[in-house]
């Protein structure tokens, strides 16, 4: 019997007990049934009575684990609603293609994944047949989040359905020639079938989860129904380790997203080995799912389990399997039945005595064959269980076999996701396994044939049939061009022309105030979606809480705590800001998910999501990756920008580097404006090329990324013909004379290019450099080096193909006098961009290293990215020149202390 003494205290102890007497009535019997049944008996009896509890709605700590045993037993299991012969006929032709595309591709040198889609095929068919809902019925169909290395699985059912034929099959991973399909799902280069890219792992389930709260989103605000839409994320049971795979558990359970169901594939391998090789990672992400507030249906083991679980009548078995490490039960998958009797069933006498009443075909059967995730009728069981539970979101965790039908040299190999072919012979075994009518006579030359059953077969046909009553293809993608949307008025842009005159004006508040004009615009107001990590305040936009309100779907249940302020804490059911908390990857992800609106639901949408520069590009740029690949557009803020605007923050928020990163995105132009009607025209043109009336050859799949400062200054009125030169990279913003400097006619002259909140400090050099060096200076704002880059790599490719063209950057230098000298709040390899087309002797400046923490003044000395340290810089390349007497910069240096 438990002594009393050893039990834990615990808060119940701290509640009053209004029956001692029946409290104590309820321990003995606990006490009585563990010294009399034993402790196995007395937690089980536990565990059924907190199921019972917790099914009664009674408030109690849910149970994190449960046995590891199917949740719906086979006695519950529905029936499934379709020709299951047909629906095993189907899968057999899709796993074959699969592993047969991926042989045929090796002898390329190409690669490929074949064991993944082995172990997952039912989990997808069975989804296939029954579940999945196309885009051609109404609503916008169901979301699917293919896992990357099952690709070839679904590539092999398009080309049973017809979508694909067998050219494009053996160009799998071979794109060059125009024809090819690629290795994972990359909606950028097969745009009619992917509609999400998965491969980069843990990015999936972050997605997914935005996605279904997007769904809410879209349907809470009024703009589509999309209700009857559910996401569906295909994982691995590996990739569950990426920290943004269980990012946002919490969110979708706390917002109740039924709409959304994982499906965890648990093969218990990943890349190299075991997923957990000494424990159990079924039962390790049960208690996580369960501990976030999910639903969780586990479906580990296949029918011939059940003559197993019925003889044991001592719970010993239950223990076994339990206590069992997962790379111990896939050693039995590659082990006879005399290992399985003595290394599992010898443990314990009960089992042994089990053991004595099974074949070892039974036991090989059982623990080399009979998963959930193999057995339609489970996993359909599985599935209907998850769409039927409301309130929450499903995940369903199935057990199978990594390279389950491919052979013995596949099954559950540590090796088997590196390994690209099959052998002829093994080929031949798994054709008779599957019983494909495919002779060896088609094995020409050793090379492994597809195969088809024909256009007309029953199999393609019942396949069609199903996928027309559910809504037609998928996966797929929506592809037509929506009618683009009304060009908001130009009064909005128009009113930064005339500048603030004395009134000072950070950029991240003249883009702010551009979005408030914007969003009231009758026509598209409501498309835009501003998303914000916990940092609104910080940026000025804590004004467009109370007109516009903060998403919640429980709309706001409290009285918040500033009602009587004229800016005060507004959420509603229907607000239009995502104001994210502090996560910079959810706050992509739902940018993402809305960027990508016009093709999922075929409801452009506009979303902005600004951000702390230094913790965008740095922290997400792998899903900036994602947003270019997904064909994804809308605006990206990276504000309080630059190295050394944020004065006081120190190291870690001084971004030096963002536009390094964004340049090598080629679905991102990059921006970095200086003045606020510089901004309205990069909006202005973002708004046309992204969701108006595009130009010819025009892609209008990119998104936009500007950098915006916290810097207060007065913004000048617009100069006259300057929005090509906004738009392409570089306007000249005045000349030493027109800026009232009246230089002498032999003076020197030297061209300033700067960029962002550096045109100030340059402007002041160029009076400095007048007033007293006699030196002229132009000064031009590069609005985007990046754009200047690729508008000059393209001219290189003209001239290639036997094209003249000239790069802008440098039709717009033709003719400037003296050297150019370029100025950045960024590391200098930013603005060296446009180095090499640049005819004029080309110097920069920037905030190379690490920032730190000190006053604006100070950090720019610090960086020698001052006004002073300009004219330093420009007089050593004017007397490199011979154009201003060396001694000047000593002189120079001296006068101003550097």
């Amino acid at each position: 019997m438990t002594d009393p003494s050893a039990i834990q205290p615990s808060e119940l102890d701290q509640l009053p007990d209004r029956d001692p007497e029946e409290t104590a009535e309820w321990q003995a019997s606990l006490d009585a049934v563990t010294e009399a049944a034993g402790p196995h008996r007395a937690a089980y009896l536990m565990r059924r009575t907190l199921e019972r509890a917790e099914g009664a709605g009674l408030a109690l700590p849910k149970l994190l684990e449960t046995d590891y045993v199917n949740t719906i037993p086979t006695s519950a299991e529905p029936s499934i609603d379709g020709d299951e012969e047909m629906e095993r006929k189907i899968t057999a032709w899709n796993r074959w293609n699969a592993a047969a595309m991926v042989t045929r591709g090796s002898k390329h040198g190409v690669g490929g994944h074949i064991a993944t889609f082995a172990s997952a095929a039912w989990l997808y068919e069975t989804g296939f047949n029954h579940f999945f809902k196309g885009k051609e019925g109404d609503g916008s169909g169901d979301q699917l989040y293919i896992q990357g290395h099952a690709s070839p699985g679904i590539y092999a059912r398009a080309f049973l359905d017809g979508r694909l034929d067998e050219a494009q099959l053996d160009n799998f991973r071979q794109e060059a020639g125009g024809n090819g399909l690629p290795s994972y799902p990359h909606p950028r280069r097969l745009p009619w079938l992917w509609e999400f890219p998965t491969v980069s792992m843990g990015l999936g389930p972050l997605s997914a989860i935005y996605q279904a709260r997007f769904n809410r989103y879209l349907t809470n605000r009024g703009i589509k129904d999309v209700s009857a839409s559910h996401v569906w994320a295909f994982l691995g049971d590996g990739e569950m380790d990426e920290p943004e795979s269980t990012a946002a558990l919490a969110l979708a359970s706390r917002e109740g997203l039924d709409n959304l169901t994982f499906v965890i594939n648990c093969n218990l391998q990943r890349l190299d080995g075991p997923v957990r090789a000494n424990f159990k990672i079924v039962q390790e992400l049960e208690a996580q799912f369960r501990g976030a507030g999910w639903n969780v249906v586990k479906s580990l083991w296949g029918n011939a389990w059940d003559e197993l679980f019925q003889l044991d009548t001592t719970g010993a078995l239950i223990r076994r399997i339990r206590e069992v490490p997962d790379a111990q039960v896939q050693t039995y998958q590659t082990r006879d039945a005399a290992y399985i009797r003595e290394d599992f069933f010898g443990k314990d006498p009960a089992l042994v005595e089990m053991a004595k009443l099974l074949s070892d075909d039974k036991i090989l059967e059982c623990f080399h064959l009979s998963r959930g995730g193999h057995e339609p009728r489970k996993v359909y069981a599985a599935y209907k269980a998850a769409l039927e539970h409301k309130g929450a979101p499903t995940v369903i965790l199935a057990q199978t076999v990594k390279g389950f039908t491919l052979g013995e040299g596949f099954a559950s190999k540590n090796a088997n996701h590196q390994m690209k072919k099959l052998t002829t012979d093994e080929f031949k075994n798994m054709r008779d396994l599957l019983e494909l009518p495919i002779s060896d006579s088609q094995f020409v030359d050793g090379v492994v044939p597809y195969g088809h059953p024909g256009a007309d077969a029953p199999e393609v046909r019942y396949l069609q049939e199903r996928r027309a009553a559910l809504g037609g293809p998928a996966p797929a993608r929506r592809t037509q061009p929506l009618p683009a949307l009304p060009q908001a008025a130009d009064k909005a842009f128009a009113s930064f022309d005339k500048g603030s005159g004395s009134q000072s004006v950070a950029t991240t508040m003249a883009f702010v105030r551009l979005v408030k004009d914007l969003v009231r615009d009758k026509e598209t107001g409501k498309r835009w979606v501003p998303i914000v990590p916990d940092e609104a305040r910080t940026f000025g936009m804590e004004s467009l809480f109370p007109s516009l309100g903060i998403y919640s779907p429980k709309g706001q249940t409290y009285e918040p705590v500033d009602r009587d302020q004229l800016m005060y804490y507004k959420e509603a059911k229907n607000g239009q800001i995502l104001n994210e908390g502090i996560t910079e990857a959810g706050s992509m992800a739902d940018f993402i998910a809305a960027s990508s609106s016009y093709a999922t639901h075929g409801e452009a949408m506009i979303p902005f999501y600004i951000f702390y520069s230094m913790f965008g590009w740095q922290r997400t740029a792998d899903q900036m990756w994602q947003l270019g690949d997904q064909l994804g557009r809308g605006f990206l803020i990276g504000a309080t920008a630059g190295r050394t605007t944020l004065t006081g923050e120190g190291l870690q928020h001084a971004d030096g580097h963002s536009p390094v990163i964004a340049a090598t995105n080629p679905a991102a132009l990059s921006y970095d404006p200086a003045f606020a009607y510089e901004i309205a025209a990069i909006v202005k043109e973002g708004l046309r090329r992204m969701y108006g009336e595009a130009h010819e050859g025009e892609d209008q799949n990119v998104f936009y990324y500007l950098t915006v400062y916290n810097e207060p200054m007065p913004q000048p009125a617009k100069p006259a013909d300057v929005d090509e030169g906004i738009i392409k990279g570089l306007y000249r913003f005045n000349t030493a004379e027109t800026a009232g400097l009246s230089p002498a006619a032999n003076a020197a002259r030297i061209q300033l290019l700067g960029s962002g909140t550096a045109i100030h400090w340059t402007l002041e050099a160029q009076k400095l450099l007048a007033e007293e060096w006699g030196v002229a200076a132009d000064v031009w704002s590069a609005t985007s080096w990046t754009e200047l880059r690729r508008d000059a790599l393209e001219a290189d490719e003209a001239i290639l193909r036997g094209e003249e063209r000239t790069p802008f950057i440098r039709k717009a230098l033709d003719g400037a006098e003296g050297p150019v000298l370029a100025v950045s709040d960024y590391m200098r390899q930013v603005p060296d961009q446009i180095a090499q087309w640049v005819e004029q002797d080309y110097s920069s400046l920037g905030a190379d290293g690490f920032g730190l923490s000190d006053t604006r003044e100070a950090a720019r000395r610090h960086f020698g990215v001052d006004a002073q340290s300009i004219v330093v810089a420009a007089l050593a390349q004017l007397a490199r020149r011979g154009e201003v007497p060396a001694s000047a910069v000593k002189e120079a240096r001296a006068k101003y202390g550097l």
